[in-house]
């Protein structure tokens, strides 16, 4: 593959892995809408089971991008047999952790759960939902190996039409099994999960299909099932777990302050759901460029061209702003008649009472364009290093700062959820300065290619 600076290489690349990276956020929003009529605590408990869910998911697929980040790499260096290592290397990785995610699910969630959670109801129903959904851990796992691979080697395409099946199945069987509709019976929140767990499995094994038969990614050596090699793994898991700590720490906040909120009640719970779900819209392009930008950062460290980093930094950074604040202007200009179609009016009143929130999302979502992608950009530099520090310590203040506001007597929603703005704005400086630094750019090139040497 080649890669060049330009616009259009950016859309090339990030277009299908801003629909691709889509998948579960429509999968937790299909079940979010759907619960929404039927009845509000189960509304209300989706929206704090989900985010429990999501960050599960965000852990699968941050640690694929780690892969993701060597395979783009190797892809500049030209040498197609190691990306093939790489990606079966990724594939056990993930199948290691998914085994361990779904012990946790089985087995801590309840002590978890409880310990965030005072309606017994919330409580639950989360639990039930978690018992059917905690079996797509290992197909959502597989998949975003599946993604990481096409992704580094910037052949993203099919992703788009993945997710669509996924996202197709997911409306189905989710009317069909919450309902009791089509002859399923009424499972409610628990059929919720299931279909989302159903739905993951057929979008893998139609992805496992089209590889089978795609005859451009032969050169990769992609039926070949060498041993597993902790060398790479020790690669995969270094450049991943800032990525993972990124989303762990964002995500996990998020779930903690649902919990939090909870405790003023499920109306409130229902509340930030709203918010909750416009973020998971509104959010799309920005975790989709993130992910392109980690293969055009390192695939130019990889072809010995740094100095395009930044170049490319800049343009994806305005790129995500431009798409971002013309997705949310109609929802603040009108916000019950862009939210009619998903949710109707039913509880109308609580598009009201989070109305306040959303100009906040527009705040959050313009540092986030600039904040993360500089972020992302470091990690497809190989400065994972550096990156996992700089998330640590504004991590910290974060979390701080989340539970003063939402714990103070002055605090509101408003003020919880605008923290984020400042931990964005703190996440692109401190890249930012870096990537000033002239001297990045004159290092020493940090290359793999010590273990992976053509044989």
């Amino acid at each position: 593959m080649k890669l060049s600076t330009s616009y259009r290489d950016i859309w090339k690349v990030s277009i299908p892995i801003i629909i691709g990276s889509a998948a579960q956020n429509v999968v937790a929003m299909t079940d979010s809408v759907f619960l929404y009529y039927k009845s509000e605590e189960d509304f209300a408990a989706i929206g704090f089971v989900a985010a429990f869910y999501i960050i599960v998911a965000a852990i699968g697929f941050g640690f694929s991008r780690g892969g993701q980040i060597l395979m783009a790499r190797l892809a500049g260096q030209e040498k197609p047999e190691s990306v093939g290592r790489v990606f079966y290397s990724t594939v056990y990785f993930e199948l290691v952790l998914a085994g361990l995610l779904f012990l946790f699910m089985t087995f801590g969630s309840y002590w978890l759960f409880a310990g965030l959670v005072d309606s017994d109801v919330i409580f639950y129903k989360a639990l039930e939902y978690l018992e059917t959904r905690k079996w797509g851990v290992f197909a959502s796992y597989l998949g975003v190996a599946c993604v990481a691979f096409y992704t580094g080697i910037a052949r993203p395409v099919f992703i788009i039409v993945d997710t669509f099946i996924l996202a197709a199945t997911n409306i189905f069987l989710d009317r069909a099994l919450i309902f009791g509709m089509y002859g399923f019976p009424e499972m409610g929140i628990a059929g919720a999960g299931l279909a989302s767990t159903i739905s993951e499995y057929i979008a893998l094994i139609i992805f496992l299909i089209y590889m089978a038969f795609d005859r451009k990614n032969r050169i990769y050596d992609i039926f070949k099932f060498p041993k597993w090699d902790p060398v790479i793994i020790r690669d995969i898991f270094g450049l991943s777990v800032p990525i993972v700590a990124m989303s762990v720490v964002g995500l996990g906040s998020g779930f903690v302050f649902f919990g939090l909120v909870e405790n003023f009640g499920e109306r409130s719970l229902a509340i930030t759901n709203i918010v909750r779900i416009a973020y998971l819209i509104l959010s799309i392009p920005a975790w989709g460029f993130c992910t392109g930008i980690n293969t055009m950062a390192s695939y130019f460290v990889g072809a010995g061209q740094p100095e395009k980093v930044r170049t490319v930094l800049w343009k994806t950074s305005f790129l995500c702003l431009g798409i971002t604040t013309i997705m949310i202007l109609p929802l603040l200009a009108f916000p019950t008649q862009v939210l009619y179609p998903i949710l109707g009016d039913e509880r109308a009143y609580l598009i009201k009472e989070a109305y306040p929130v959303f100009w906040v999302l527009w705040g959050i979502l313009t540092t986030f364009s600039f904040g993360s992608i500089f972020f992302n950009g470091l990690i497809g530099a190989g400065e994972t290093t550096l990156a996992l520090k700089l998330q640590g310590l504004t991590a910290a203040g974060y979390v701080i700062s989340i539970f003063a506001v939402v714990r103070a007597s002055w605090g509101t929603m408003v003020l919880a959820w605008s923290v984020e703005i400042f931990y964005w704005l703190v996440i692109f400086a401190l890249a930012y300065a870096f990537f000033q630094r002239p001297k990045w750019q004159k290092q020493k090139q940090v290359d793999t290619a010590d273990h992976f040497v053509e044989e």
